[in-house]
């Protein structure tokens, strides 16, 4: 099969080349084949490590797990790639003390492929998750430079698309030298895949090892003001179909609680200005973060990236997303963190080993609907001894599952 990819790519290749040149992002096009890189050349001695991510969660998770590689490699040089601009951005942000180049994904054809690791020389290549074209893998082997995924997580959905086409991704796995799976589920679903055994390693999720008091600037001062308040509610990464069951509850609440102020996070922060008007409609004040540096009257919609981790600290109970409706559910390992006490609906399936953990060692609550949510926050705003109990449990959780980074490195210096 990737005889044939090649071959395709070969016949297509000069076929797009000109749209890419000709087109109002040619600098960026340019960047992605391999061009006008700037990087420097390689030192004598010094190991180069190539780390890619796609989405937000994977860049905070791959923080710890950078951090330690600069302990262990002081004299290493870290290149970083994502794939959407605004991705970039956040990266740069959060990651600007520990990485000393922002690249852009090469675009998944051997020429870009081959320029762009000819021009970065890594010693290892690192997925934060798995989300790769083939022909970088295929690349890469071929050099004889080793690759790992890890903080390998396969969703419910992903599933049913890697067991629809089996057949390439199977061999897209099977490229990898390692797999560092979250859990046994994950293993088993790589297994079914066909995927060697011995490749596949589970080690947890290394949020574990990402707390808030870490030294990036992910966990910088909060740059924006909130009201005066006595509690915090926070409902992260919620989903159309949540929201309206969180600010009708929040309503009530209000009526027993008047210290009480919500953040809204949605998971999707282009859905800012359309729950501004759900909010409206219900009859509260709001600001956007993305509009403004202060917190509107009864709420703030955060609508913006990389400030939810920062928040749950000063947060009194927080709400996970994605759960109420059947998303799968979001993960629960920040907020768990901070001391806080979590609520999740039912359909929390992508993070089923987490979840069910959290709510074993009395860390979490699940709660079927919109009744159930309301009295459960009422239980807990009105007893101060069984939050705080609740919310060290939680904590407690997360601190015992640590050490998921020691474990990686370990692996990854078998494989230099």
């Amino acid at each position: 099969m990737r005889f044939l990819y090649t071959i395709v790519q070969i016949l297509i290749f000069p076929c797009i080349l000109p749209f890419l040149l000709l087109s109002t992002q040619r600098e960026g096009n340019l960047k992605r084949l391999g061009f006008r890189l700037n990087l420097r050349p390689k030192q004598i001695g010094r190991k180069r490590f190539w780390l890619h991510a796609v989405t937000i969660s994977e860049i905070t998770a791959s923080i710890p797990l950078i951090q330690a590689l600069k302990r262990i490699y002081p004299d290493a040089e870290i290149f970083y790639s994502t794939l959407a601009e605004e991705d970039q951005e956040v990266a740069e942000e959060l990651l600007a003390d520990l990485v000393d180049d922002f690249i852009p994904f090469p675009l998944a054809h051997r020429f870009a492929i081959s320029r762009s690791i000819k021009l970065i020389e890594p010693e290892l290549f690192v997925s934060i998750n798995s989300s790769v074209p083939l022909a970088i893998l295929d690349v890469l082997q071929s050099k004889q430079i080793p690759a790992i995924a890890v903080n390998l997580q396969i969703t419910s959905q992903q599933n049913k698309q890697y067991q629809r086409f089996a057949f390439i991704y199977r061999e897209l796995f099977s490229l990898f030298d390692k797999l560092c799976v979250q859990s046994e589920n994950d293993r088993q679903k790589l297994r079914e895949l066909g995927v060697d055994s011995s490749k596949i390693h589970i080690l947890g999720n290394l949020k574990f090892d990402s707390t808030p008091g870490d030294s990036s600037k992910q966990s910088r001062d909060i740059s924006f003001t909130l009201p005066d308040h006595d509690q915090l509610l926070i409902a992260s990464s919620t989903h159309e179909g949540e929201e309206e069951i969180i600010l009708t509850c929040y309503k009530k609440l209000r009526t027993t609680f008047p210290g009480l102020y919500l953040i809204l996070a949605p998971y999707s922060t282009e859905r800012g200005a359309t729950l501004h008007y759900l909010v409206k409609d219900m009859g509260l004040v709001a600001n956007r973060r993305s509009q403004i540096n202060v917190g509107g009257k009864d709420l703030l919609i955060l609508d913006t990236l990389g400030e939810l981790k920062g928040l749950y600290g000063m947060a009194t109970v927080a709400y996970i997303g994605g759960s109420m409706v059947e998303a799968g559910g979001h993960n629960p390992i920040e907020a768990a963190s901070a001391g806080i006490p979590l609520l999740f609906g039912p359909h929390m399936k992508n993070y089923f080993d987490i979840s069910g953990e959290l709510m074993q060692c009395g860390g979490a609550i699940m709660v079927r609907d919109q009744r159930d949510l309301l009295s459960n926050l009422e239980a807990l705003l009105g007893n101060h001894e069984w939050l705080q109990k609740k919310g060290v449990a939680a904590k407690s959780y997360t601190l015992n599952k640590q050490g998921v980074v020691p474990q990686h490195l370990s692996i990854i210096k078998e494989m230099l």
